[in-house]
């Protein structure tokens, strides 16, 4: 008898995958590949369904003879080992960065003669509204809260780029490259201070207090299902801090990062160019330990950032500072470096993991962006954050737009390099 295989990353069964099966009866015994989480989150949305339950939810189906697991986007592996006489997949990955994933399929089978069943993809407005259901599900709280820690577990290192504005957020929720036959996605969104200060015209000292953070934070969730680290800067007062703790925790955000500075904030990039003065560890320690006592989850992460290295104190007063955050139940920590080099960096991490194999280590490439991420991953590395690139883009290509407006005195000159409105109202999902 011959074999069908197909692949299937959902959490809910819909008239779509039901089509699937039943044309996939057709043409012999139906074997379905549930894809892995770790493959599912580079090109597709988060699962909300643990695979085993997916597993046993395709098994369920009608018409399928057997379920095995895909671990990887591409399909060499599993037609390698299957050798199915059909592959069979709606038509919907015909474009975009999923045609890389089709193409990989017909390159397979044509190496033993097998064949490409396309069915058409279902668009009704029940399934329609499965999808909402489904993204309305990642967008809630007690989902995307706990994203973070899950995605430190499944996979080497957390991509995280900046988003200031729930245009920006859904430029990170929706960016899906193919590159070199590999597909890949930002996992999660930084909101940070620089850049939220920016957008409204503010200077970076805090000057944009919690209340107008969180609006920005709420813009951002409204269109969006990635988990949300927050720019906490130094924290503020403890007394607030707690109270903050607990209205980011309910909001749905993963984390707040705050720095072991106090007094009037400034850019850590300014590094001694500016008087910037780092709290003891005693009275930073203390805030630690009061937001942890505040959150009512284990979902929430506070992560500590070390100043050390910026402010030029040295090696050993960052990991003295880093150990003892730990100690005092940071859930992570975060070492910047102002160095275009990226090997002081590198080694506090090698030195840091030497004591402590377990504890999340962030990284903000931004001065030392030579290095890559599958390098700063073998040093120890979890996440990575891309703190204002989308800002510092966009800022020199408004500004160019503007001068040539001015220049020309009518738009024509600029057009060219503008994206058109139905590609920008097309990012915008409508309900």
């Amino acid at each position: 008898m011959k074999t069908v295989y197909t692949v299937f990353c959902t959490d809910v069964i819909h008239e779509g995958h039901k089509n699937i099966i039943k044309e996939a009866e057709k043409y012999g015994r139906v074997v379905v590949g549930a894809l892995s989480d770790k493959a599912a989150i580079r090109f597709n949305r988060f699962p909300t369904v643990p695979l085993e339950e997916r597993v046993r939810m395709y098994e369920n189906l009608e018409g399928v003879d057997e379920v095995i697991v895909q671990d990887d986007i591409m399909y060499d592996h599993v037609i390698e080992q299957l050798k199915p006489d059909y592959v069979i997949h709606g038509d919907n990955w015909r474009e975009g960065p999923e045609s890389a994933i089709r193409e990989n399929v017909l390159n397979l089978l044509k190496t033993y003669g097998g064949e490409l069943i396309e069915v058409g993809y279902t668009y009704n407005p029940a399934v329609k509204k499965i999808d909402r259901q489904l993204i309305e599900k990642l967008s809630m709280p007690e989902y995307r809260r706990k994203r973070l820690r899950q995605l430190i577990e499944m996979t080497p290192i957390v991509k995280v780029m900046e988003a200031h504005s729930g245009l920006t957020g859904l430029i990170v929720e929706k960016t899906i490259v193919e590159h070199d036959g590999r597909l890949d996605q930002f996992d999660a969104m930084w909101v940070s201070s620089l850049c939220d200060s920016t957008a409204k015209g503010k200077p970076d000292i805090e000057l944009v207090d919690m209340s107008s953070r969180l609006r920005t934070i709420d813009d951002i969730m409204e269109v969006t299902t990635k988990p949300i680290i927050l720019d906490g800067d130094t924290g503020g007062l403890a007394e607030h801090f707690v109270y903050n703790v607990r209205t980011l925790e309910r909001m749905g955000v993963s984390a707040v990062i705050i720095e072991d500075k106090k007094g009037l904030k400034k850019n850590s990039l300014f590094g001694t160019e500016v008087e910037q003065t780092q709290a003891d560890i005693e009275e930073f320690s203390a805030k630690i330990k009061a937001g942890k006592e505040a959150q009512l989850t284990d979902d929430f992460m506070i992560i500590a950032r070390c100043e050390s290295l910026i402010l030029e104190q040295g090696m050993e007063d960052a990991l003295k500072r880093c150990r003892a955050y730990v100690e005092a139940g940071a859930d992570g920590i975060m070492i910047h470096s102002r160095k275009k080099d990226p090997a002081e960096i590198l080694a506090f991490c090698d030195e840091f993991r030497r004591t402590d194999q377990k504890t999340p280590i962030v990284v903000v490439p931004s001065s030392f962006n030579t290095i890559t991420e599958e390098e700063l991953s073998e040093h120890g590395v979890n996440i990575v954050i891309y703190a204002n690139q989308l800002t510092r883009s966009a800022f020199p290509a408004m500004q160019e737009t503007a001068r040539d407006i001015l220049k020309y005195h009518r738009a024509k000159e600029v057009d060219d390099r503008l994206l058109p409105i139905k590609e920008i109202i097309t990012l915008i999902d409508e309900l």
